[in-house]
């Protein structure tokens, strides 16, 4: 908390760190919980292999003391990667809104997190939607109002780097944490100049949309032109180049078109 206290100073805008409180019992989270707010951080964390009713407990306390649960989804392969007798990561999105996290680990396409765009794309609408219309082709088999119900912030994280901005803005929206870990910590000028990288990227590519452009295809163009005037966005992206994952996703689509056979 010191170095976020150091950096809230030094740029006037609040910063904050994820603390993770996940534990053995429940005693234990909340002594921690409890120790990460009297440090005086706004955030906390908890692993979804605590249990829905660990989860549940931990919003509920978050509530109550002004802090932001954030939920890393830590162990939801052992379930959601199951074809036969799996349960969806829709699901896991659904009990996760329905309990109060505020935050929530929700794939990324382009990095670890690797799954199939359109159903991706659901994830993060059950997520952020007041109202969920059906989309057989993302993965939404039914309308889903959700009343007053709080909405829950979509986290990519996994894999990502200064170098596909453009397809994580294209893919995800900007009602999103994009949270670089080794995108910013692996930066060869050091974390300070990772952050600067992936800040420079982030908003050059926000003023090409905002101006009409097509960041799809003109994105690697686009962070090129930044990184002129940037040295450590130029760093990053010789850093990590077209670094990607590519490898066949387990995540597929639940929904697939079949051709009709006229009689």
């Amino acid at each position: 908390m010191e170095a976020v206290n150091k950096a809230q100073a030094a740029t006037g805008e609040i910063k904050g760190t994820y603390l993770n409180v996940t534990a053995a019992t429940m005693e234990d989270m909340y002594e921690r919980a409890e120790f990460a707010r009297d440090l005086g951080s706004a955030i906390i964390m908890i692993d979804l292999v605590i249990g829905w009713t660990a989860i549940q407990s931990m919003a509920k306390w978050a509530r109550r003391n002004n802090m932001i649960l954030h939920l890393h989804r830590a162990g939801h392969s052992t379930y959601t990667r199951q074809k036969t007798h799996g349960v969806s990561f829709r699901v896991i999105a659904k009990w996760s809104r329905l309990a109060g996290v505020d935050h929530i680990h929700a794939g990324t396409v382009v990095g670890k997190l690797e799954g199939d765009p359109a159903t991706t794309r659901g994830y993060y609408d059950i997520c952020r939607d007041e109202f969920t219309p059906q989309n057989l082709a993302n993965g939404v088999f039914f309308d889903q109002p959700w009343a007053s119900l709080n909405k829950m912030m979509p986290v990519a994280s996994g894999g990502i780097h200064a170098g596909q901005m453009h397809q994580l803005l294209d893919l995800l929206g900007e009602d999103v944490v994009l949270q670089f870990g080794g995108g910013t910590i692996g930066h060869p000028m050091g974390i300070a100049a990772g952050a600067t990288a992936n800040r420079v990227a982030l908003e050059a590519m926000i003023l090409a949309r905002n101006e009409g452009r097509d960041i799809v295809n003109e994105g690697p163009d686009i962070l090129e032109a930044a990184a002129r005037d940037c040295t450590p966005l130029k760093q990053a992206l010789d850093t990590w180049k077209n670094v990607t994952f590519n490898y066949a996703s387990t995540d597929a689509p639940d929904y697939q078109t079949s051709v009709s056979v006229a009689a």
